[in-house]
């Protein structure tokens, strides 16, 4: 089996996967972390080298209070717990978003985490907080706007390369694979960008329910596939 090197993954379906089980949403949203944590572990074991997750989005400050309270609650106890767990795992993280809508609290775990795993050689973990592809689009060309303004770049010399550099995922490597959990079949905002070329695989499983039998069936999924780049075609 062909392993992809860069999958991401859009973590749906907590919320529901509770009231199935007559619990409140907070209660996936837990269960939904735990999942990461056992996710990363698997992914690497597998041979997957970039693994990027969107746990929160622009979007979702449209939320009910508490579940947004409950929500910024769980990523600060991740983020403080995460420095240990990638030290142990050798994981590199990484947040991408627009992280000055945070609380400077947050922000400053964020900046910790990333600058504690900077030098990690395992897994390349992604996490998309306040994260928006059309936000960071936007943030990007406001950017690139500045330097033309400033007389640093002429317009003709912006390049998708150029784009791609200074989008919030410089450096990380485009998915080979989308999965989206729970069924939806929609890109929700999330790297509009960076997934043109990217296989995607849709579950009818609740993010807290994926495991590593599941990341192998997106997998197997993704190997039997023929991935077409314009004109060419190339066997996975």
């Amino acid at each position: 089996m062909n392993i992809p090197k860069s999958v991401a993954i859009i973590l749906d379906g907590n919320g529901r996967w509770a009231k199935a089980k007559g619990m409140p949403r907070n209660y996936g949203h837990i269960q939904g972390a735990k999942a990461v944590e056992d996710i990363c572990e698997d992914a690497w074991n597998l041979g997957i080298e970039y693994l990027t997750v969107y746990a929160f989005s622009t979007e979702n400050w449209n939320r009910p209070k508490d579940e947004v309270d409950a929500l910024m609650k769980l990523l600060r106890n991740y983020m403080k717990t995460s420095l240990k767990r990638a030290g142990k795992n050798n994981m590199k993280v990484r947040v991408i978003g627009d992280k000055t809508k945070l609380d400077e609290d947050l922000q400053k775990s964020i900046a910790d985490l990333e600058e504690g795993t900077k030098n990690n050689t395992g897994l390349k973990f992604t996490v998309a907080i306040n994260y928006g592809a059309r936000d960071e689009i936007t943030r990007t060309v406001r950017k690139l706007s500045e330097k033309v303004k400033a007389g640093e770049l002429n317009p003709e010399d912006i390049t998708e390369q150029m784009i791609s550099e200074n989008l919030d995922t410089a450096g990380i490597m485009d998915p080979d694979l989308l999965i989206r959990t729970c069924g939806e079949l929609r890109l929700s905002n999330f790297l509009l960008w960076q997934l043109s070329y990217s296989e995607l695989y849709v579950t009818d499983v609740a993010w807290p329910d994926f495991n590593k039998a599941e990341l192998i069936k997106a997998c197997e999924s993704y190997s039997g596939r023929t991935r077409k780049f314009g004109k060419t075609e190339e066997q996975i």
